[in-house]
C-alpha cells in the first residue's frame, strides 16, 4: 500500500541541516591592514594640517610683529615693559616728545624702499604714535598762554636735528594721561646706538624726571642722575645761569598749574 503523503519509490532519509563551519578568530592586529593602509589617511590629511598650521603661524607673526599700529590708543597692554616699537619720526612737538610712524619689520619687509612712509601732514593724520621720552623733562615751550622757559627752544631744535626723519626704537612702558606712549628711545647715530634721553641730559637740555610717582626710567635712573650732575657741574645748557634763578620744568609746571587753579577758583 502506498502512503498517500509520501513520494513513492523514495528511500532517501530526510535532509538534515549541515552545521555551520567554525568562525575564524580575527586578531585586532589583522584589522589594521598593511603599511600602505596605515599611512594612507595620514598622507591624505597631512597637506591640510600643514597648511592650517602655516596659516595660523603667519597670522600670529603678523598680529604680533608685522601689524602696523596707527596710534597710541592701539598699543596693547601686553606691549608695556615687554615690547618695543620701531618707526620713523615724523614730527617733534616739544623738547621731550615726538610723533612716530610705526614701520614694523623695518627695511626687511620693505619700509623705506618698497613701502612708502608718508611725509606730509595730511597723509599722517591719525596714523602716528605720540611718544613721551621716559625719565627726562625738557624745558617747557610757550603754550596755553604760558611763557617759554629758558633753553626750551634750544632743546626743541636739538631734538629735531637729532631724530626728525630718522628711524628710532621706543621701548614701551605705559600710556600717560595725555594718551602718549612713555618710552626709552634709541636712535642710530654714526653707527652707534644712542639713548636720546641720556644725550639730552649730557648736554644740559633736560633734567631727570622729578615726579613723585609714575616716573619711568627703564633701569637708567642712576646713569641719568650722573649725566645730569656732570652737566650741572660743567654749567651746560639750562645749568649755565645763576643757581638762584633756576627753575626746573617740574617746578615751572607746578607753579603754573597752581596759579591757573587759583584763577579759576
Amino acid at each position: 500500500m502506498v502512503w498517500p503523503f509520501g513520494s513513492s519509490g523514495s528511500s532517501k532519509e530526510p535532509v538534515r541541516d549541515e552545521p555551520a563551519p567554525p568562525k575564524k578568530r580575527v586578531s585586532w592586529v589583522d584589522t589594521i591592514g598593511g603599511p600602505d593602509d596605515q599611512f594612507a589617511a595620514a598622507k591624505e590629511w597631512a597637506p591640510v594640517v600643514l597648511f592650517s598650521l602655516a596659516s595660523l603661524g603667519a597670522l600670529q607673526l603678523y598680529a604680533n610683529y608685522l601689524r602696523r599700529i596707527p596710534g597710541a590708543a592701539f598699543v596693547r597692554p601686553s606691549f608695556f615693559r615687554s615690547r618695543s616699537i620701531f618707526g620713523r619720526v615724523t614730527r617733534v612737538g616739544d623738547g621731550d616728545n615726538f610723533h612716530l610712524f610705526h614701520t614694523p619689520g623695518g627695511r626687511a619687509v620693505g619700509w623705506g624702499w618698497l613701502r612708502r612712509v608718508p611725509a606730509n601732514r595730511k597723509d599722517l593724520k591719525d596714523r602716528t604714535i605720540a611718544i613721551r621720552i621716559a625719565g627726562i623733562d625738557a624745558p617747557e615751550c610757550a603754550h596755553f598762554g604760558r611763557p617759554a622757559q629758558p633753553f626750551s627752544a634750544e632743546a626743541l631744535q636739538w631734538l629735531r636735528d637729532y631724530i626728525l626723519h630718522r628711524n628710532v626704537r621706543a621701548y614701551v612702558y605705559k600710556r600717560d594721561h595725555y594718551d602718549r606712549i612713555v618710552a626709552t628711545v634709541y636712535v642710530r647715530r654714526f653707527l652707534l646706538r644712542k639713548d636720546v634721553g641720556l644725550e639730552m641730559l649730557k648736554r644740559g637740555l633736560a633734567t631727570t624726571y622729578e615726579a613723585k610717582s609714575g616716573a619711568e626710567y627703564g633701569g637708567m635712573k642712576t646713569m641719568y642722575e650722573k649725566a645730569e650732575a656732570k652737566a650741572k657741574k660743567k654749567r651746560r645748557g639750562i645749568w649755565s645761569g645763576k643757581a638762584s634763578e633756576f627753575e626746573s620744568p617740574r617746578e615751572y609746571k607746578t607753579k603754573w598749574a597752581e596759579q591757573e587753579k587759583s584763577n579759576v577758583g
